[in-house]
Order: C-alpha cells, then sequence, then structure tokens
C-alpha cells in the first residue's frame, strides 16, 4: 500500500506505523504538481527517502504556495458575500498542504452548499469565480527531484490528462512508469497505457487516487496489480539509490 499524498510526506510515518501492524507492505510517496510543454501533469514518486532534505526543502515552497492559494480562493468566495474562513479550512485539512478539496469540505461544513461536487461546480473548477491557478515546477525537474531523493518516478492517470505526446520527452528525461490502472480508467483506457509502457520499457502501477470520503466512501484499496509489478518498483528503487552512492563516492574522490 502506498500513500502518494500531493506536495507532502507528512503522512508516510504514520501510514507506515500502521501498516506495520496490519502485516502491510507500505510504500512512502508523494505526488508533485508538475508541467510539461504548457501541459499539467502529476508525478507520483514511490519509494522515497521521506527525510531527504533536497525534497522537503522544494515540497516547502509548494505547501507555501498552496497555503497561499487558500487565502486566496477564500477571499474570492468572500466577495460572493460566503463569510468562509481561512482558519475553518486549514483546521480541517489539518496539514500542511491544504488544497480546494478541503475549501469544498469547509463549505459544505459551513451549510454553504450540499455537495462537495456543488463547491466545485460552483466555484473551485477552472474558470469559476473562486479557482486560483496552481504552481507547477517542470516536469523534468519533478523527475530529477523524485531520483535524488532515492524514489522512482511515474506518470499520474494519464488517461485524465489526455498529454500522450508529451511521453516520449518524459522518458528521455528519465521517466520510470506510469500508471496504467487507476478508478477512472477504462478497461480500455489501461490497455492503451499498457501498450504505451511496453513501447517505452516503463513500469507499470495502479492507485485508487483515493481522496477521502469525497466520493462517498474512501477508493483506497478498490486498484490492485500483480505483486510482481510492485517487485520491478522496488529494484528501480534500488538502482536508482546505487546510482546516487556511486555517483556521490566519484564526486568525493
Amino acid at each position: 500500500m502506498a500513500l502518494t499524498d500531493h506536495d507532502t510526506v507528512e503522512g508516510c510515518a504514520r501510514m507506515d506505523a500502521a501498516c506495520r501492524a496490519a502485516k502491510i507492505q507500505f510504500i512512502p510517496g508523494t505526488e508533485l504538481t508538475a508541467e510539461q510543454n504548457g501541459n499539467e501533469l502529476h508525478l507520483l514518486g514511490y519509494f522515497l527517502d521521506t527525510e531527504n532534505r533536497t525534497l522537503l526543502t522544494e515540497i516547502a515552497k509548494f505547501q507555501l504556495v498552496r497555503q497561499r492559494r487558500i487565502h486566496e480562493m477564500v477571499a474570492r468566495i468572500n466577495e460572493l458575500d460566503i463569510p468562509l474562513k481561512a482558519e475553518d479550512v486549514f483546521a480541517l485539512a489539518n496539514c500542511r498542504s491544504p488544497g480546494r478539496p478541503h475549501v469544498a469540505r469547509a463549505m459544505v461544513k459551513a451549510g454553504y452548499c450540499g455537495s462537495l461536487d456543488e463547491v466545485f461546480e460552483r466555484f473551485l473548477k477552472k474558470n469559476r469565480p473562486a479557482w486560483v491557478p496552481k504552481m507547477k515546477m517542470s516536469a523534468l525537474d519533478g523527475i530529477e527531484l523524485i531520483h535524488q531523493a532515492g524514489g522512482v518516478a511515474v506518470m499520474a492517470h494519464p488517461g485524465l490528462n489526455r498529454t500522450d505526446e508529451v511521453i516520449p520527452g518524459l522518458v528521455e528525461a528519465g521517466l520510470d512508469g506510469i500508471e496504467c490502472f487507476h478508478t477512472k480508467h477504462s478497461p480500455s483506457v489501461s490497455r492503451h497505457y499498457l501498450e504505451i509502457a511496453d513501447k517505452f520499457g516503463l513500469l507499470i502501477t495502479g492507485g485508487s487516487d483515493c481522496h477521502g470520503l469525497s466520493k462517498g466512501r474512501p477508493l483506497i484499496g478498490t486498484v490492485k496489480l500483480p505483486y510482481e509489478h510492485v517487485e520491478k518498483l522496488m529494484d528501480a528503487a534500488r538502482k536508482t539509490v546505487a546510482g546516487k552512492l556511486f555517483t556521490s563516492s566519484r564526486r568525493q574522490s
């Protein structure tokens, strides 16, 4: 079981402890918001060193931007005569990496909307009155950041991004894998990305993209894939770490 929260690794320690108690193998990770050729895409980092200083420094920058983004979204909602408070959003989020779902939950909790979908449709989707653009890092920088933290870089839910044209360039930059299985991927979409993975020699992953109870029930555990793919991910992570050690030793010599 992996945890890949957006722009943070702060939940990994608790998740690791819970998985140990349940005798479940835990894979620490994160999800970075990136951009390639003007296209937004998300990069999953698996088997990361969650105490890597460079990783923590970089995601701290994103967390600060996320917090400022919450203030901006709430200010825009306030301009619509809805007295939502930013403090209520942060209290509900209870993390350093808040996002739109937390704003939506706060709106529903306060009784300003009847559902999360309503909040997004009326206020938070792109081109809606409270939508605020996200800061994105270069996808190439994101891949490098994941690798230097000992992780494996994977393109998340490609069927949602619909930016297949950027995949060859990402592969050249060191992309390790692609998320072929996802709760919003149809069987035909999964087959399409399995073919792409085979074409470019990419690792295959799957994820539920669980966002708590926002869909009515937790999606975690609903997407599974053969363990052989996990073993290949682990092998790739070991090679990444070995490569780092080799490079470091050469620099020191």
